[in-house]
């Protein structure tokens, strides 16, 4: 079965239930990406604060009790985390499979398409946000043609990288494509 038909074979939407479109399937009231990232933050309001009136993220719901927030931004979503310690109180539910050191999210960045690239990145270049690469144009080799972005990575609060780009479609590659065995 592919995975559009056992997406689709687990949508029961109730009647009258408003409903929106991803990637060709409608979903109740919520977005279903999939693949959604979450990102431990060391203050959960100063992440938020960033990722929302900087970046234009809209918060989809909070557990404020928990220090957490789900995040959507043009049909890419995003978990933020506070990390905690575990206390008599409550159960601990931090997976980390090491120490947590600055920057956080070594080795990796989060590359999201956007419908304004240009426009993000003013905004990005009027605040104290950093800039961890400027506004490029850049083409990638995939086999026999190229992908072209429109490119910035700003670093968030806790020094994940954030790398919004635009699509500049493609083009035929001047490189001819190596075959791996």
């Amino acid at each position: 079965m592919a995975l559009s038909e056992k997406v689709r074979s687990y949508e029961k939407p109730a009647k009258k239930i408003p409903r929106i479109l991803f990637g060709g399937h409608m979903f109740q009231q919520r977005l279903i990406t999939t693949l959604t990232p979450e990102l431990y933050c060391s203050d959960i309001r100063t992440s938020v604060k960033f990722y929302t009136e900087l970046l234009g993220f809209k918060i989809q719901y909070e557990r404020n009790e928990e220090g957490f927030a789900m995040l959507e931004r043009q049909s890419c979503r995003i978990m933020l985390d506070q990390v905690r310690t575990k206390t008599a109180a409550d159960e601990c539910r931090t997976w980390l499979a090491g120490p947590l050191e600055r920057p956080f999210g070594r080795g990796i960045n989060l590359q999201m398409i956007t419908a304004d690239v240009d426009g993000l990145y003013k905004r990005v270049q009027a605040s104290d946000a950093k800039i961890f690469l400027r506004l490029e144009e850049k083409w990638y080799r995939a086999n026999e043609i190229e992908l072209g972005n429109r490119q910035f990575i700003v670093s968030d609060p806790d020094g994940y990288l954030l790398r919004f780009f635009q699509d500049l479609g493609e083009r035929r590659s001047a490189v001819a494509p190596t075959l791996s065995r």
